[in-house]
């Protein structure tokens, strides 16, 4: 096999998966089926990919679009290898991104690419980090924000956000309190949504409308504050302190509060003794 693909996170009719392909030029290239709709931002080499919406050259930064049923055909004339990270989504769960998007009421693909646009650059370089990171948690929210930019620029909409009103608001607020109750368990987005009773789609746009990050942001740090409060309050362990903030293992939790606070939990708990 020239190919291996490594599925990173799942939920109810979505999936993301690394995708590596050690191709060559002069390999045979064979035929296969996306079983639902793809979306595969190509992060490394270049390869050709043909199907019934035509055929293109697929560059780091594009982005691959198939539909449901269609047949699909890689090449590599022209390099060797290549990396993807591949989103595929179910009919159903991609028609209700579409239908919160203006202008972009057509559920399917026309063409077999985008080409690397500036608009996408930001989310896409966040997925990439989240593969780098092993930061499966964020994936949800990444595969949601894809899909709607990627759906809006297949279809020149701009997916103008609608300002959230009253009802939207109470929505997010209830958020955030499920989110204060539950910091140190996982909380996926489709969960978070259906307590508001809307779509994961609909319920990040307003999140991140209203509270300024995403809802999976705000979990982390909801999470590494009431860690920093801990450091300097109590004398448990380090790694007490992020298992019950909600961490899997110490050196995510280490990695994202130096980032997030500038130092170590270490160093960061060491200060307090100096104060008093």
């Amino acid at each position: 096999m020239t190919t291996t693909q490594k599925t990173l996170a799942s939920g109810s009719g979505w999936s993301v998966s690394d995708v590596v392909c050690a191709a060559v030029a002069g390999d045979r290239p064979f035929e296969e089926e996306h079983r639902g709709f793809c979306i595969a931002a190509v992060t490394r080499g270049t390869f050709r990919y043909r199907t019934r919406q035509g055929t293109a050259m697929l560059v780091p930064g594009a982005i691959l679009l198939g539909n449901p049923g269609a047949c699909y055909e890689c090449g590599h004339e022209h390099g060797a290898g290549d990396r993807c990270l591949s989103f595929h989504f179910s009919p159903a769960y991609l028609e209700r991104v579409v239908a919160e998007l203006p202008g972009a009421k057509r559920l399917g693909f026309a063409d077999p690419r985008l080409p690397p646009l500036p608009s996408l650059a930001p989310v896409l370089a966040e997925a990439e980090a989240a593969r780098e990171r092993s930061d499966n948690e964020a994936f949800e929210e990444l595969g949601l924000r894809i899909a709607g930019a990627v759906a809006a620029a297949a279809a020149g909409s701009a997916a103008a956000t609608r300002t959230p009103g009253r009802r939207d608001q109470k929505r997010v607020a209830e958020a955030v309190r499920l989110i204060e109750l539950n910091a140190e368990r996982p909380l996926s987005l489709s969960e978070l949504a259906d307590g508001t009773a809307t779509s994961p789609y609909h319920f990040l746009r307003i999140f991140r409308y209203v509270a300024g990050m995403t809802p999976y942001q705000f979990l982390l740090r909801t999470r590494l504050h009431r860690a920093a409060v801990r450091l300097r309050s109590s004398d448990a362990t380090i790694s007490m302190i992020a298992f019950d903030a909600g961490f899997n293992d110490l050196s995510t939790f280490n990695r994202r509060f130096r980032r997030e606070m500038g130092e170590a939990p270490g160093a960061y708990r060491a200060r307090r003794s100096h104060k008093r």
